[in-house]
């Protein structure tokens, strides 16, 4: 391993044998042989990476392209069929929260027994208690049996305890979103003090905009093999575009489907900015119009409901026009959905259309994405939205 490396992944490989339906009991396997048929499942397909000392890298891909499975192997959970996975140091991972915890037993007691199996022994675990219940938020409950806690003082107490273990490796299964608004708050920076002092952080992460945030470098997995490596923002970039692609080619497909049925149809979608046709709105101010044809049954009252997703899958607005709880009786024209300003951050949105008849809630029309575009006015400020403010210094 190179003195600059924690962890060194070389050529790993992992296949699961996987059976419809095993029989598990002598009897079961001599009547039923046909039931031991199965089928070998490649998750892993020769992947290598590189982290570096004090390095925080994000692990991205879709559901099921092998980003846990690789986290297992990190942990030593699981191992690899072939390949090298090498660690220098002292890993804790928050992969499944609360393993091992006893329902019967106190939070307390529980906390002995989740910290000693991260490898600390008791006079360490007493000189963290109070720093585990203070960070948990569960006060007098902790002298209270687990079962009796809800899900997510359950898993605060989970996180807390993984969170203030000392170790060289963190590595994170997203879990980033336990508790409310204020624990998630206190979760991303203690992450931010863990790799301040100098921890190497592995995590998974469905939200892009976490993965920029906490991560220096990014690898993308795609169907269980490496399809880039390197800066974070570049390669969220690139599976970004990729999943619009795979976005596009599901709308282009449900189209065709939606054609045959003949229910409703839209056509020539576009993006007005001010006006004029345009992929690109450069100011807050800009007026925005969603503009189609629309095509769909005669005599039915219909309402429209419109979403901006941000490229990493947020949903950023949604509003449903509905003529005041009327709908609207068109079966055919020209249609414009407008927003008089646009106070967005600069990013890759797209829009989404539904068109619902107002009788029985059928979806006349559901086109994600029906139009693409792209917000390029910058700001000093983070978040979702716009908001105008100031501040006075006397």
């Amino acid at each position: 391993m190179y003195s600059e490396n924690v962890i060194e992944v070389r050529n790993v490989a992992k296949k699961f044998r996987v059976y419809p339906d095993r029989g598990y009991s002598l009897k079961e396997r001599v009547l039923f042989a046909n039931r031991n048929r199965y089928e070998d499942k490649q998750v892993i397909k020769d992947i290598s990476f590189d982290v570096r000392r004090g390095e925080s890298v994000g692990l991205i891909g879709h559901n099921g392209c092998g980003k846990s499975t690789m986290l297992k192997m990190l942990t030593k959970i699981m191992y690899p069929d072939s390949g090298t996975v090498e660690i220098a140091g002292k890993v804790s991972s928050l992969l499944e929260l609360g393993a091992g915890f006893h329902p019967d037993m106190t939070g307390r007691e529980n906390i002995y027994i989740n910290a000693s199996i991260f490898g600390l022994n008791r006079k360490e675990i007493d000189a963290k208690m109070n720093d585990i219940i203070e960070f948990a938020e569960l006060g007098d409950y902790i002298n209270n049996p687990v079962r009796t806690y809800s899900s997510g003082m359950y898993m605060r107490l989970a996180f807390a305890v993984a969170i203030n273990v000392n170790a060289d490796v963190l590595i994170v299964d997203e879990i980033l979103a336990v508790g409310d608004v204020n624990f998630q708050r206190k979760c991303l920076n203690k992450m931010r003090e863990i790799q301040n002092s100098g921890t190497t952080v592995v995590l998974v992460s469905h939200s892009m905009e976490q993965i920029m945030d906490v991560c220096d470098r990014a690898v993308w997995i795609q169907d269980g093999s490496v399809m880039a490596v390197g800066e974070c923002q570049k390669v969220v970039e690139q599976y970004l575009s990729f999943m619009e692609q795979k976005v596009n080619h599901e709308r282009e497909v449900t189209a065709v489907t939606r054609e045959i049925i003949k229910v409703g149809s839209i056509a020539d979608a576009q993006i007005l900015v001010n006006g004029k046709a345009n992929e690109k709105v450069t100011s807050k101010t800009d007026k925005v119009t969603l503009k189609f044809r629309y095509k769909g049954p005669e005599n039915t009252k219909v309402v429209f409901n419109v979403e901006l997703v941000r490229q990493d899958f947020v949903l950023c607005h949604a509003k449903t026009f509905d003529n005041e709880g009327q709908g609207y009786d068109v079966s055919e024209g020209t249609i414009a959905l407008t927003f008089e300003e646009f106070p967005l951050f600069e990013a890759a949105y797209f829009m989404n259309l539904k068109i619902v008849s107002i009788a029985d809630g059928v979806r006349i029309v559901d086109e994600a994405p029906v139009a693409t575009f792209e917000v390029t006015s910058k700001a000093n400020c983070g978040g979702i939205v716009w908001l105008d403010s100031s501040i006075e210094i006397e």
